[in-house]
């Protein structure tokens, strides 16, 4: 899924470098060429319209866009999260956003969504670190082919959804599996069955 195609680098020459055309991210001075699985991106799809389902519902100010960066507080790299939630009166104090579709800020990321694939360990390590040290409220693992380490989705490795809340400047997690109604504090009408997600993926 990831292809090192530089030296060390910063965010800003990041941005300088990056094409309009393809899916980069930026690890820890990295760059990386996101290319993800056909089931990867029909979980990413069908949570975009649930989510957005919510939105126009409710009339909510938040919208997501299609490949916004999240920059990291220190300035080494930057991610394309699978589903990213921004609230958009916030935009306006955004630097970077007219130029480059990029946040920096926790008041513009209600949530923040990432669908695991093989390279997991960036989701329970590197980018839930980021994501917590920023800010972001609520933060979604959605492992629907149950990749993740033992450690995180259990010994009987099963799909699961974990959620994580900001709570005194940590993640406190809650998890879904099967039939458990996923709990959001972002959408809290949201009515949608955790196998809901994983079914929508077409594994075999």
């Amino acid at each position: 899924m990831f292809q090192p195609l530089v030296e060390p680098i910063i965010f800003e020459e990041f941005l300088e470098w990056k094409p309009e055309n393809g899916r980069y991210e930026l690890h820890k001075g990295a760059i990386f060429e996101m290319q993800p699985t056909g089931d990867h991106e029909l979980v990413r799809a069908f949570l975009i319209r649930e989510l957005n389902f919510e939105i126009r519902k409710f009339n909510l100010a938040y919208t997501i866009p299609g490949q916004a960066l999240v920059k990291s507080v220190d300035k080494k790299s930057g991610y394309i999260p699978d589903v990213l939630v921004l609230n958009v009166p916030n935009l306006v104090n955004e630097p970077f956003w007219k130029k480059s579709s990029t946040v920096t800020q926790a008041e513009s990321i209600p949530l923040a969504v990432e669908v695991v694939s093989t390279n997991w360990r960036d989701d329970y390590f590197l980018k839930f670190g980021e994501y917590e040290e920023i800010g972001i409220p609520e933060y979604w693992i959605v492992d629907y082919a149950a990749l993740g380490g033992k450690r995180f989705i259990g010994n009987h490795k099963q799909p699961t959804i974990s959620v994580y809340v900001l709570v005194d400047g940590e993640y406190q997690v809650t998890q879904f599996r099967g039939n458990d109604k996923i709990q959001s504090p972002t959408f809290p009408e949201l009515n949608l069955i955790a196998e809901q997600v994983f079914q929508s993926a077409l594994i075999e």
